[in-house]
């Protein structure tokens, strides 16, 4: 058997395709860790500029200056805007895309406090949870592989426009009665194929929000403004990392001697979540209206605990931040549980659909041969 030219030049063609399609996937899911490289250079930069007495200004422009291009265009967009005279919170939002949110909000509250280097830590911890949507990516990745692939539709739209309608004329002709179990399917073909564009659709949905990140986020708050948000506090494990990151913020001002009010105030900006900012404004206005800060935090958090470990931290010797340390741990871990327990339960979900729809579309074929078999003509 000789091999041509032709099909070398095939074999090569399809092993690009599968190997662009690779890194197109390993691009995608990997979008998280690089935009998680990227807050933490600019954190690490930031920090060893501090411990030599340079301004975080100072110190991006001159790692730009450098010309390092592993730094990435928008570290030198911002040096950019910096250079211009912008503080570093005001060229931070004229480049959205750099860092998250959260840690843009963070190092404001940072600058209102006066001391960068107190926020730092938080900033470190949120950049966990980038680690935990690749984890929750993977599992995703596979339901996509399953379920959620283009292929499922155009099998079942095969099947239920083209398929069985010829079958059933074909049992007709050879006057073989049409299984009766099977006429549901005939009669309702609309159903099916929207069930499959459906959860399609869904996964579409949920990968643009993957892969997009904060741009994506940013954009449906400008359309729908507030949705994203709304959307973000009801997950329960994006709620209790924003308590987590408000009571570590609400510490550090705290034990810094920030007035509760502008505290309370700049922790809920902090999470840059509306949701979590309006529960906030709820607190500074208990508190303008004579309540303790013990008590007016029942507005953001509703089991209680958040109370509790205030109050020890107030009526004992040590530092808010300390007492909040542990709840703060218990809630990352809490959260971290939630999330992946989601993502379990979605992808295994996703696999018995998968094997229902496979047995399907066995029971359908096998009842159709049997069906023909069992008839008198043979």
């Amino acid at each position: 058997m000789q091999i041509s030219i032709a099909d070398i030049l095939i074999w090569f063609f399809w092993l690009l395709i599968e190997g662009a399609l690779a890194y197109l996937v390993y691009y995608l899911f990997s979008l998280p860790l690089r935009r998680k490289e990227r807050a933490r250079l600019f954190l690490d930069l930031v920090e060893i500029g501090l411990r030599n007495g340079q301004s975080p200004e100072t110190t991006v422009q001159s790692a730009a200056a450098s010309g390092d291009l592993l730094l990435g265009v928008r570290f030198h967009m911002l040096a950019a805007w910096l250079e211009s005279g912008l503080s570093l919170g005001e060229a931070l939002e004229r480049v959205p895309r750099f860092l998250p949110p959260q840690i843009v909000s963070t190092l404001r509250v940072g600058r209102e406090l006066g001391d960068i280097r107190k926020v730092i830590r938080v900033c470190r911890q949120q950049l966990e949870d980038a680690v935990n949507k690749v984890f929750q990516g993977q599992h995703y990745l596979v339901a996509v592989l399953l379920m959620a692939s283009p292929a499922w539709v155009a099998v079942f739209s095969v099947l239920v426009v083209f398929v069985i309608p010829r079958l059933k004329m074909i049992m007709e002709d050879m006057e073989v009665e049409f299984p009766a179990h099977l006429f549901w399917i005939g009669d309702h073909p609309h159903l099916l194929i929207g069930a499959q564009v459906v959860i399609f659709g869904v996964f579409c949905l949920g990968a643009i929000l993957y892969f997009g990140g904060p741009g994506v986020v940013a954009w449906i708050n400008k359309v729908v403004p507030g949705m994203a948000d709304r959307i973000a506090y009801r997950v329960p494990w994006r709620r209790k990392r924003m308590q987590r990151d408000f009571s570590a913020m609400l510490g550090l001002l705290l034990d810094a001697g920030v007035p509760e009010q502008q505290a309370v105030q700049l922790a809920g900006e902090s999470t840059a979540n509306r949701v979590f900012k309006d529960r906030a404004a709820r607190v500074v206005a208990a508190l303008k209206s004579g309540e303790k800060l013990t008590v007016a935090v029942q507005h953001l958090d509703d089991s209680g605990d958040f109370r509790w470990r205030l109050e020890n931290a107030a009526f004992g010797h040590g530092r808010f931040t300390e007492a909040l340390a542990s709840w703060q741990e218990a809630l990352s871990a809490r959260a971290f549980q939630l999330e992946q327990t989601a993502a379990q339960v979605v992808t295994s979900g996703l696999v018995v659909v998968n094997g229902m729809f496979v047995a399907a579309l066995a029971f359908f074929a096998f009842s159709m041969l049997i069906t023909v078999l069992n008839s008198p003509i043979w």
